[in-house]
């Protein structure tokens, strides 16, 4: 039965931070003006520091998505999220056209609450290509662009930032597929005030060194994961990173480092799984007794290698690992389509990214969560969580469209298992919310202190809502607003879950041609989820301060979709359109988005 009620009603009609103030939707991407971007430097010691990408953040209106948010375990009132933030780009002038160029970098944020998610200060963490703060030479990095944001406490006051980086400083074609670790610390040291924790920026550091091949074809690194010890037991205080390591733009394994020194030095990378492929999405749990666990996704291969989860188990405080056991099988929902040309595509829009069905859509496939408590010291217990396809939903679509082949289409639903490490066993797959109507997809989960706490995306709102098409797509190719946020929490450790709640205040149309030149929209790979016991906070990317607009370059089209975005351009003697004159004034207003989950 579909569900109607709106946002915080029932239990959760007041939602309240750590800090006990009544929030609603809090925006963490300040990148308007009246907003404003301060630096890390200045926000850590109080000295003045600006740049230009700092100025343009302060006004850019920009994109933001795949966020992480994290909340200190010493002090709740503390959280820090980032996500990848484009606010910068802009900042390189004006082409002959007045075009603002887009050049400058994409690059970590660094969103910080001192009052429980009731506001956030936005920044960047140091080391971007602009940055000449004292911070800067802190950041032993070698590269441009920076995202896929992960992010983990200590139990000391420290937190740090995982990131993958790529684009070559000089601007050539390369792609260095690097990934690195930001450590930041108590300005006043552990037994500091712990409203300072996470506020000083100590360096970072690069764990894994990608090839400088053109076009990510070359020793690529990507889908990142980090962890800490916070359990205060014989492995307290480790710090832990891994990754998919794609070669050649084919295979793909996972691979894993750690530091015993708070984040200054990481060991050689190692390889978690050197005899299979096709894998990526690492998470990784620390349990009760500080043993270190990673789960990832299994493509299937043609040598019989199924689609699921499986896990790896470290009991030496991740020196070494066990080989990896298939957890579950699953029936993936990836979407996919054809374009005009007859290639392959996970993404729909304009011009070079249209497809044969017509329909525009952002990427999306399953992927898996995971965590563990690390404050249980009872249960050796993994919590893992997955978007796949819903059994018995399967249905002919009719176009190139599909989300398991071409032309053959589903629903996707949100999965649970629990698995116990102490005996490798786990309970069954089951449907966290078993809804006949709306896509769910991207869920994550937390689990510190005894709750449970997950969140979502979910169409159930979409009403163009069917198996047979995207996220917000009409049988007449429009697109309309279709996401929102769920939550929900368990007692038990996931034995049962409480009735799913809305948590986002708007319903949002994720398929805005932001990306590839105004030509096809990008979601992110992934929401998040913090928590601490009864306190939780998630983050999602959201399109409610999109303005929507036309398209010159389309004019003569019969384009339909209302997928464009406002932006400004002017046809040239030579037929040629001008870049975008105004991307600041909204067309690109993607944002990062957070609010207490039940």
């Amino acid at each position: 039965m579909k569900q109607t009620i709106g946002p915080r009603l029932l239990m959760f009609a007041v939602a309240a931070t750590a800090s006990g103030a009544v929030l609603g939707d809090v925006r963490l991407t300040n990148d308007f003006p009246g907003g404003g971007y301060v630096s890390t430097y200045t926000l850590a010691t109080g000295v003045p520091y600006t740049d230009a990408t700092l100025n343009e953040c302060s006004r850019s209106k920009g994109r933001q998505n795949e966020p992480a948010v994290a909340v200190d375990p010493r002090n709740l009132r503390v959280l820090i999220g980032s996500s990848n933030d484009y606010c910068g780009v802009y900042n390189n002038g004006n082409d002959a056209n007045g075009a603002p160029i887009p050049s400058g970098p994409i690059w970590l944020g660094y969103y910080r609450s001192e009052n429980g998610g009731t506001s956030f200060q936005s920044s960047l963490v140091p080391g971007y290509p602009d940055d000449t703060s004292p911070y800067a030479a802190l950041a032993l990095v070698r590269t441009a662009t920076a995202g896929d944001p992960v992010i983990a406490w200590d139990g000391h006051g420290r937190v740090f930032m995982g990131s993958e980086s790529s684009g070559d400083p000089a601007g050539s074609p390369k792609t260095f597929g690097d990934v690195w670790v930001a450590r930041f610390d108590n300005p006043a040291g552990e037994n500091g005030n712990t409203l300072q924790d996470g506020k000083r920026f100590l360096g970072s550091v690069v764990v894994g060194k990608g090839s400088s091949a053109p076009n990510l074809l070359g020793v690529f690194h990507d889908k990142t994961a980090i962890e800490a010890d916070r359990t205060g037991g014989r492995c307290d205080g480790t710090a832990y990173f891994a990754w998919t390591r794609f070669t050649g733009g084919k295979i793909s394994n996972i691979y894993f480092v750690r530091s015993t020194d708070h984040g200054a030095t990481w060991s050689n990378p190692m390889n978690l799984t050197p005899r299979e492929g096709n894998l990526q999405d690492p998470d990784i749990s620390v349990t009760g007794n500080g043993n270190v666990y990673v789960t990832y996704d299994v493509g299937a291969l043609n040598n019989g290698q199924p689609n699921g989860v499986e896990i790896v188990k470290s009991t030496d405080c991740g020196k070494t690992f066990a080989a990896s056991t298939l957890v579950t099988t699953y029936e993936p929902y990836n979407a996919q389509d054809v374009t005009d040309s007859g290639g392959a595509a996970r993404d729909c829009g304009d011009f070079a990214d249209h497809c044969q069905s017509g329909y525009t859509f952002f990427r999306r496939s399953t992927a898996t969560r995971s965590t563990a408590d690390q404050y249980d010291a009872t249960h050796e217990w993994i919590y893992i969580v997955y978007d796949a396809t819903k059994a018995g939903t399967e249905v002919d679509t009719g176009t190139t469209y599909g989300s398991l082949e071409s032309g053959r289409g589903s629903q996707s639903a949100v999965y649970f298992l629990r698995y116990d490490g102490a005996n490798g066993g786990s309970t069954a797959p089951r449907l966290v919310d078993n809804q006949r109507v709306g896509h769910q997809t991207l869920p994550d989960i937390s689990a510190d202190g005894g709750v449970l706490h997950m969140l979502w995306w979910d169409s159930r709102s979409d009403p163009c809502y069917s198996a047979a098409r995207p996220i917000g797509n009409c049988a007449n190719r429009s697109t309309v607003p279709s996401l929102e946020v769920w939550a929900t929490r368990s007692m038990n450790h996931g034995d049962t879950w409480a009735f799913p709640l809305r948590v986002s205040d708007a319903t949002s149309n994720p398929n805005y041609e932001q990306f590839d030149g105004r030509s096809v929209p990008f979601a992110g790979d992934y929401l998040w989820i913090t928590s601490m016991g009864n306190f939780s906070f998630g983050t999602w990317t959201d399109w409610r301060d999109t303005i929507s607009g036309v398209d010159a370059r389309e004019a003569a089209s019969d384009d339909k979709d209302g997928a464009d975005v406002k932006q400004c351009r002017t046809k040239l003697p030579s037929g040629a359109f001008t870049g975008d004159t105004c991307p600041r004034d909204g067309g690109l207003d993607q944002n990062i988005y957070g609010a207490p989950t039940p």
